[in-house]
Parts: C-alpha cells; structure tokens; sequence
C-alpha cells in the first residue's frame, strides 16, 4: 500500500466535532469504498504502508441503500480489528445499487496486529452516520464519512 493518500482516493477534513472526517472518491462505486476502507486503515495506523497481505477475508454485505453499506462495510473492517486482531485493506471491491438494495462483496488483504509493527495512530471505534453521504459526481463518486475517534 502507498503512503500518499491522495493518489489513494481519500483526504482527511476538518469535521465540526472532535470526531475524524474524510472524503474518499473513486470512478466507480467499488473504487470509492476500496478508498473509504483504505482512509479507516490509515485513520488507525501511523503506518498503513507496512501492512502486509497475509490474510485474505471475503465479505459479503447488502443493505437498503449506498450509505447503509458503506457504513457496514467500514463497521465491519473496525469489527475485524478488534474481535480477530486483524488489519485488513479492500484489495478489490464490486458495489452494485439496483432494485432497492446495495450489495457490496469484497476481497480484504491484511495481516495481524503486532504491537511492535504497528503504531496506531488512533482508536476508531465505529463509522457513524454522521453527515454520511455517498453520491455520483461528473468524475465518478464521492462518499463523506465521519469516524468515531
């Protein structure tokens, strides 16, 4: 994984409350939850480069709506973290919106927290609905996401 976040598709902004706000873009709905996901591992880690690819997980998720599933999806990479100490980024992801209904199926690529690798750089404990949005732009899409810190 690269260092510089803006070729990542993600930039961190000033939020309203002493929560961590980003915006994460992409020409593709995959793209820019493959950026928000990304954006949560660099939230937590000072060094999100040194995360290696040992562990691979599948998710699969459907929600009602591109908001609901993006907010299940970072949920569940903070869920992986700390049930099974594993720091995992989206190494593909397709998102399909049709019918009433968002589903998301992503491969995950990370590896295992080790204190002596891994400096965290804050608690995320969750993904809020917070000024959550996800919408279609002329480049493609842009989701703004508001984490508890």
């Amino acid at each position: 994984m690269s260092a510089d976040a803006s070729s990542q598709g993600y930039e961190f902004v000033d939020a309203v409350t002493s929560d961590l706000a980003f915006v994460a873009r992409g020409a593709t709905l995959g793209a820019v939850f493959a950026a928000a996901g990304r954006a949560l591992l660099s939230a937590t880690l000072d060094n999100p480069e040194d995360v290696g690819g040992s562990v691979e997980r599948r998710v699969a998720l459907e929600e009602p709506d591109l908001e609901l599933l993006l907010l299940r999806f970072l949920n569940e990479l903070v869920y992986l973290r700390d049930a099974e100490e594993l720091l995992l980024y989206p190494h593909h992801v397709e998102v399909v919106s049709r019918d009433g209904a968002a589903r998301l199926e992503a491969d995950l690529r990370g590896e295992r927290v080790e204190a002596g690798r891994h400096s965290l750089a804050s608690e995320v404990k969750a993904a809020t609905a917070h000024g959550l949005k996800v919408v279609r732009t002329p480049a493609g899409w842009e989701a703004t996401v508001t984490l508890d810190v």
